[in-house]
């Protein structure tokens, strides 16, 4: 069990699975800790999924996602903050103090991307308070570059620190995802300079595979299918300060189409290979 302390499964990694499904397979697996994405939690219902997760033993390393603040209308920014206001409740019945925030991409229509990120930065202005009051955390992942039009304009992690710069690093942290960050040649500066201002709030881990699936968004691999190197990357992290929990986030249609419990036992081994040792 030491070697899997500090492993969590991010719910999307095992899509087919009901939240109910996920916590038993971690039970079975031996693994701590769990990420649930907020349409789970909706399924199976709010109260119901703190009570499982608490009578299983795990702890709730995160909650996602809130976020998608770009929004140029009145209605839709109105719309946008409510919707994170009911997710910082969420995280805060489950028993997380981290939400990670997808920040949005342009506007239908949009071209003007610096309108679009001072947008985020206006709503992030009204948000803080509320999860700041809640004892939450809301967590900026940047996102790979091929996702910045429709998901997140934000795409590399100077740019999320950049972003909580005039918060508190307990009111706005920032999140690394292998996925997204590999590829930036300032990756080891900026994972240090977020672990110098106290603001690495998560880590998460998943490959970069070849070739990109028609649907980029299932590009993500399980540790060692892809081109990431997870040792230096890990090991910047670990030497930023960063003890908390590592999620395994995969978006992948083959991984979604097998067996959860065969998932499970993969990433375990991939983990106990390509990760923990350098955590």
């Amino acid at each position: 069990m030491s070697g899997l302390s500090r492993l969590s499964l991010n719910t999307a990694t095992t899509k087919k699975w009901t939240l109910e499904q996920a916590i038993e397979g971690c039970v079975r697996a031996g693994i701590p800790a769990i990420a649930p994405w907020r349409d789970r939690v909706a399924e199976a219902g709010l109260e119901r999924s703190a009570q499982r997760i608490r009578e299983a033993g795990l702890r709730v390393s995160s909650l996602c996602r809130g976020g998608f603040l770009t929004a140029a209308d009145p209605e839709g920014q109105a719309a946008a903050l409510a919707d994170n206001r009911a997710a910082v409740n969420e995280a805060v019945a489950l028993g997380t103090s981290e939400l990670f925030l997808v920040v949005g991409g342009l506007a239908p229509g949009e071209k003007d991307i610096q309108a679009a990120r001072q947008r985020v930065a206006d709503r992030l202005k009204e948000l803080v308070p509320v999860a700041a009051d809640a004892g939450v955390r809301l967590v900026l992942e940047p996102l790979h570059p091929m996702y910045a039009a429709d998901r997140a304009l934000i795409s590399t992690l100077n740019q999320a620190l950049d972003l909580a710069a005039p918060y508190a690093p307990q009111e706005v942290g920032v999140a690394v995802d292998t996925f997204h960050v590999w590829w930036d040649p300032q990756l080891e500066a900026s994972i240090a300079r977020a672990g110098r201002e106290k603001r690495l709030a998560s880590y998460q881990v998943c490959d970069f595979n070849l070739p990109i699936a028609a649907d980029a968004l299932l590009s993500r691999g399980m540790m060692g299918d892809g081109v990431i190197d997870f040792a230096t990357i890990t090991g910047w992290v670990r030497q930023a300060g960063y003890t908390g929990d590592i999620e395994v986030e995969i978006f992948n249609q083959d991984i979604w189409d097998a067996d959860g419990d065969q998932v499970l036992a993969t990433m375990k081994e991939r983990w106990l290979e390509l990760v923990q040792p350098f955590a």
